[in-house]
């Protein structure tokens, strides 16, 4: 958890390595490939890189919120990236430092428990700003003074992993397996950071708020507490699998189904399969990323499903009917006589299933032309080349003939 102090000092889009304009797609990229190599898992024993590691996915939680990167935008504008100065003059053109009125940041931030100038229960300014970010809502005071900004519930954060499927897969809908590796409440201990048969404590710096105070020059300051990290209680035996943090990292195996008709990069939601919350917040969000295989018969666009068969010149010219393949039954179609070489017939309703309907099927027919002819078929097509009466190419005869094109 980040002081207000830091969060306005730290530099967000440095840490991404992206420029203060990046989209969302530009900071996805970026985090990924950091969090990649800096990941525990690929970097063991290696302090800098976990602390990096770190830094990256608190960058990544902040600036992949629309809200709360507008707000950190707005507080970086505010106050600058050199953070607050005591016995300057205030930011903005507040009144304070030196030979003025002293200003109180307890005032600005919304009364949080134990400002010096504050009212209990008292919230406004930027405190439900930076309350949002720092895992609750408003910096109001509960009951006996304790931070429900930095106690209470907090919402797990979002995972997002990958599945591929096979071609028909993606076009019919298909339950599959996933395994995972997530952050999850740990067993031993239920959650509460404490070797099992002994129990956290209130934290005796905070009194259970989760925040202390402290005045700078001119200026006050609420931070989570050192003591206890922002908790509100302190664990004096950790739990030896999670190291007192409640959290193990753990492989799960989920079932997900995936619905008809998902496109290959396509992102899927599943509501409160992520990473559980804290204190008994809300789990986050799963994100499936969708890869799909290609087909060797079938093609796609949109919500129609495209098909390409060979036909012989014979039944071009004489008419045939075709059993032709779909993702479930075969089906026939009728080729009239005189059908050319690259003509689409429409199977209606095997295609695709879309929100209102199923796509159709294309299919596209071509003459085969054979690369070798035994001496019996080329007489055969001799022949047949002086009965046929129509000339294929009219327009490029009588251009020959008239001496060229005019």
């Amino acid at each position: 958890m980040s002081s207000t102090r830091d969060f306005i000092e730290k530099d967000y889009y440095a840490a991404l390595g992206v420029p203060k304009d990046a989209d969302a797609a530009a900071i996805k990229k970026a985090y990924r490939q950091l969090a990649r190599e800096l990941h525990p898992d690929k970097n063991p024993d290696n302090a800098a890189a976990e602390t990096r590691f770190k830094d990256v996915s608190e960058a990544y939680d902040v600036l992949s919120d629309p809200k709360r990167r507008a707000e950190y935008d707005e507080a970086r504008r505010l106050f600058g990236s050199g953070g607050f100065r005591p016995g300057a003059g205030a930011p903005g053109g507040f009144p304070g430092g030196a030979g003025g009125q002293t200003f109180d940041l307890g005032d600005l931030f919304g009364g949080v428990a134990g400002s010096p100038g504050t009212a209990g229960g008292r919230a406004g300014g930027l405190g439900d700003l930076f309350g949002g970010l720092f895992g609750g809502g408003g910096a109001g005071a509960g009951p006996r003074g304790r931070s429900q900004a930095a106690s209470g519930p907090a919402r797990g954060q979002d995972v997002e992993t990958e599945a591929t499927l096979a071609f028909d897969e993606a076009v019919l809908g298909v339950t599959v397996p996933l395994r995972m590796q997530s952050p999850g409440t740990c067993a031993t201990c239920h959650g509460s950071g404490a070797r099992p048969g002994t129990s956290p404590h209130t934290c005796p710096v905070c009194n259970g708020a989760g925040v202390t105070s402290r005045s700078q020059g001119a200026f006050a300051f609420s931070e989570p507490c050192r003591e206890c990290r922002g908790t509100g209680s302190v664990v004096d035996d950790p739990c030896p699998d999670c190291r007192g943090s409640g959290v193990t990292t753990q492989t799960r195996t989920i079932t997900v189904r995936i619905p008809a008709g998902v496109k290959d990069g396509q992102r899927i939601r599943l509501a409160g399969k992520g990473a559980p919350g804290r204190r008994g917040g809300p789990a986050g969000d799963l994100f499936v990323v969708v890869h799909v295989s290609s087909s060797e018969l079938f093609g796609r666009s949109g919500s129609d499903l495209t098909l390409t068969v060979p036909i012989s010149f014979a039944e071009a010219s004489l008419g045939t009917t075709l059993t032709v393949p779909t993702l479930d039954t075969p089906v026939s179609l009728k080729v009239p006589a005189g059908t050319a070489s690259g003509r689409t017939f429409r199977v209606r309703g095997r295609g695709v299933q879309g929100k209102a309907a199923h796509g159709d099927l294309l299919v596209t027919v071509e003459v085969a032309v054979p690369r070798k002819l035994s001496p019996g078929a080329r007489e055969a097509i001799e022949k047949l080349a002086t009965e046929l009466p129509d000339d294929p190419r009219p327009e490029i005869t009588a251009a020959l003939g008239g001496g060229g094109v005019r």
